[in-house]
């Protein structure tokens, strides 16, 4: 049985999209299936056109088939207010510009999976929600909506207890409880909330904002507070803030907690930052490709020129996106040069980047390719290309049950 919560979404925060354009200590979600099974290293991949997560073997490098995470999508659009309509419009209307050819359709903007591998979450993109599906009866569980226009990215705390979820256009993280979809809480962020990451311990939850992007470069001042904050778990209160003078993107903190590579906004390459210091100790500009050599900076998705940064398993290597340039570099930690590159098709917008569960194999999504790059970080080499559903974006790591992999649908990317 699907259990629904709605929040009244605010009419001033669709003119301001518009202009600009756990419980702690809860219980962990309990799916309905009784199946414990085997436990298997996955890689998931959300499609956000084709509102599917594909599940790729990270041994084999095989799709395993893909799960419908809008089951209810009719019934969904069937409810929306007016208000609601109009937000979907504009979140439609933003998203149209990353690739017109693919239109503004987004249902995925990621997902994760409960530890013990049975329960699938997914922030719902443009339907502003986040849902909860039993991955082997594909029951939907609950859903609820988002603060603003859109549900952006989210992180599960490790405990399985707690769901975390960027709202774009609110300058907050919505906090829920994963078994019940209930909101716990709210925490101030900066200006279009975007990735967030819990510690290990589970204690404190990072979240970056990587400002309005709907303005140009020229008017960067004015795109908000763009910044990194590190949140305690427990209270939900800020305890520390890193500003940046562009918006941060995809990042990646090193096992020591203090070393950060991340991309900002119209950067073409990272940076490596001490977050002790609050210091950036260096810049690496990576060569533009001949097709984005000449391309205006307000043209690139969403802002990103780069928007994809995974560390080797090992800690010596960079898996570095290329999202204008159309490729992945495998860079030397110590050095910041690059060893190897691999180069893809133009046009093919990689974006985001996951390093297998062995350490060995950074994974690239391709948006417009509908596929997976596979790189080894020992060779720089790509191993395979792994064919999925329509705009894949996101990657995560997981483990799923013997139950989840039988059903899938196969016959599906």
């Amino acid at each position: 049985m699907s259990i629904s919560r709605t929040k009244p979404r605010s009419v001033l925060l669709c003119a301001l999209a518009a202009g600009s354009l756990v419980t702690l200590g809860g219980v962990a979600p309990q799916a309905a299936s009784a199946d414990t099974g085997s436990l298997h290293d996955v890689l998931l991949i959300g499609n956000a056109v084709s509102g599917t997560v594909s599940f790729i073997d990270q041994s084999t490098f095989q799709n395993l088939g893909s799960f419908n995470i809008v089951p209810d999508l009719q019934q969904r659009l069937a409810s929306f207010s007016v208000i609601q309509w109009i937000d979907y419009g504009l979140a439609n209307a933003d998203e149209a510009t990353v690739d017109p050819s693919v239109g503004g359709t987004r249902y995925v903007d990621d997902m994760t999976v409960s530890p013990d591998g049975k329960t699938l979450y997914v922030s719902r993109a443009n339907l502003d929600d986040v849902a909860a599906f039993d991955l082997a009866t594909h029951a939907e569980l609950w859903h609820t909506q988002v603060d603003g226009i859109h549900a952006d990215h989210m992180a599960l705390s490790p405990d399985g207890s707690t769901v975390v979820v960027s709202a774009t256009t609110s300058q907050v993280a919505d906090v829920y409880n994963a078994a019940t979809g209930a909101e716990i809480g709210t925490f101030a962020t900066g200006s279009y909330p975007h990735q967030n990451n819990f510690t290990a311990d589970g204690k404190y939850i990072y979240n970056e904002s990587i400002g309005v992007t709907l303005l140009p470069k020229s008017l960067n001042a004015l795109k908000g507070a763009l910044q990194l904050e590190l949140v305690d778990a427990k209270t939900l209160q800020v305890v520390k803030k890193w500003t940046f003078p562009y918006g941060l993107r995809p990042f990646v903190i090193a096992a020591d907690g203090t070393t950060m590579y991340a991309d900002l906004s119209y950067l073409n390459g990272f940076i490596k930052y001490d977050l002790n210091s609050s210091t950036t100790l260096a810049t690496v500009n990576q060569p533009f490709s001949a097709s984005a050599a000449n391309e205006n900076p307000d043209n690139y998705p969403q802002n990103s020129a780069h928007h994809g940064i995974a560390l080797s398993g090992d800690q010596t290597k960079l898996c570095d996106v290329g999202t204008i340039d159309d490729y992945a570099k495998i860079v030397d930690v110590n050095s910041l040069t690059t060893l190897a590159t691999v180069n893809y098709p133009t046009g093919s917008i990689p974006y985001w980047a996951a390093t297998s569960v062995d350490g060995n194999y950074c994974f690239v999504p391709l948006s417009a390719g509908n596929a997976v790059s596979v790189i080894s970080y020992s060779t720089g080499q790509e191993v395979a290309r792994i064919p999925v559903g329509n705009f894949p974006q996101r990657g995560r790591l997981a483990k799923v049950t013997d139950a989840a992999i039988a059903g899938l649908d196969s016959s599906a990317g």
